[in-house]
């Protein structure tokens, strides 16, 4: 057998005998011990763990690296919004390029594979969140998948003229509908909000995507639009088609509130994606004492079936001051703050990083290391699956669409390559 890539002595699966892997225009042809196949390249994993490619689910490019031009004093959301609103009227093309690849560039070296951004659709800043993004979904095409939302930051029915743009982006190459309901004037204006996503994702036969619920209470209608939306999905036929980000107010829910919520995003086939970086730092803002933290109740719906993901969401900007672009560095901070500590926990947790998030994205059914799929994968420098979340280990090597795209090693196992710092492969914007 000839292949083009063949990786040795991979740690799949604790306890469990290691395995090759070998991959063939771009796909997993073959898991099994000792495979025999001639390889254009090798990699000896020597017994390290490798995962599926991180996923994430929700990020935003077009304001990333933000936090030094216009800094954010009180930590609101409301400030937030109004500090981005000013940087945005700012927006310079390269600016934004060059700031969206800085953050692309960290995400690949950390082992993500896919991305869905969602850059701001408004009269402020125009089409040139989704301008730039479909140039860099070109740019970066043999490094990460780069999906792109039509978000309407600044709301819908508050901003007249924001629809028709959404329109636009989706005919330029958007690929999903995004939404902010609870950035409307009241409730009406938030279901009528909520119906022309619908709408237009029903015109374009594309997915949606909204920002929802994200307050530490839902006593204002328009922090409590879940279940509306949990409906609006099954109405449509929208199952499977449709994620919501934040979601926070969810947590301030009791049990027998929440339980019937839980049971309709199951029965509808919502994704939830929680962002703990963004959640925690700008959650509880207006409480004297035990200030909340903020977060969706991710036990109480990863125990209700729900698909639960998470993502870094910003990078360094008025809604989150840090970040990396690295996905284990939030499952491990969603792990303390969720309380998922146990074995089998912290295995969900990596697993709302990848399989789960590659599920929130509709990229599921050509996802996984498993014999057939698309050969994304990342094999870390550390020697058990258990130990990923915990170690944050360095990424040995990345591998997208079956080509090695980076290598982190001090001493080299991988034929043709030179080893040392972390390299992405064949992208002039990186650095050695």
């Amino acid at each position: 057998m000839n292949v083009d890539l063949l990786i040795n002595n991979v740690c799949l699966e604790d306890g469990e005998p290691l395995k090759d892997i070998a991959i063939d225009a771009g796909r997993i042809v073959a898991i099994e011990s000792g495979i025999e196949a001639r390889a254009t390249e090798t990699i000896d994993a020597a017994g390290r763990a490798a995962v599926p490619g991180f996923v994430e689910p929700h990020m935003h490019l077009d304001k990333a690296m933000l936090h030094r031009r216009l800094p954010a004093r009180f930590g609101t959301l409301e400030e937030a919004i109004r500090v981005t609103g000013i940087l945005k009227g700012k927006q310079k093309r390269t600016d934004v390029l060059e700031r969206s690849r800085a953050v692309l560039d960290a995400a690949v070296r950390n082992g993500t594979v896919a991305i869905r951004a969602h850059p701001d659709v408004d009269l402020i800043q125009g089409l040139i969140g989704v301008e730039t993004l479909l140039e860099l979904r070109d740019e970066y095409e043999d490094l990460l998948d780069l999906q792109i939302v039509a978000f309407p930051q600044e709301g819908i029915l508050k901003s007249a003229g924001t629809l028709d743009l959404m329109e636009r982006a989706m005919r330029l190459g958007a690929d999903v509908v995004g939404g902010c309901p609870y950035n409307e004037l009241n409730w009406s204006d938030t279901k009528a909000h909520i119906d022309a996503v619908f709408a237009l994702a029903q015109r374009h036969d594309a997915p949606i995507d909204m920002h929802v619920d994200f307050s530490d209470e839902p006593s204002d209608q328009r922090f409590a639009a879940t279940s509306y939306i949990a409906r609006k999905t099954l109405e449509t036929d929208w199952r499977g088609r449709v994620s919501l980000g934040h979601v926070t107010s969810l947590g301030a829910l009791k049990p027998d509130e929440l339980q019937p919520i839980i049971e309709l995003l199951h029965k509808a086939d919502i994704s939830v994606v929680t962002l703990p970086a963004t959640d925690l730092y700008l959650g509880g803002r207006q409480d004297a004492s035990n200030p909340r933290r903020g977060l969706t109740p991710v036990k109480a719906l990863y125990q209700g079936g729900v698909n639960v993901a998470y993502s870094s969401n910003n990078i360094r900007n008025a809604f989150t001051p840090f970040g990396n672009a690295d996905m284990l560095v939030i499952g491990n901070m969603l792990a303390h703050v969720a309380q998922f500590g146990t074995p089998e926990h912290q295995l969900a947790i990596l697993q709302m990083g990848t399989r789960n998030a590659a599920s929130a994205i509709g990229m599921e059914r050509d996802y996984g290391i498993a014999v057939g799929k698309q050969a994304d994968l990342v094999i870390l420098d550390t020697y058990k699956v258990a130990d990923v979340l915990l170690d944050i280990p360095p990424r040995a090597w990345v591998v997208k669409r079956g080509r090695v795209t980076v290598v982190t090693r001090h001493e080299c196992h991988i034929h043709r390559h030179c080893c040392g710092h972390a390299t992405v492969s064949n992208h002039t914007d990186s650095q050695p």
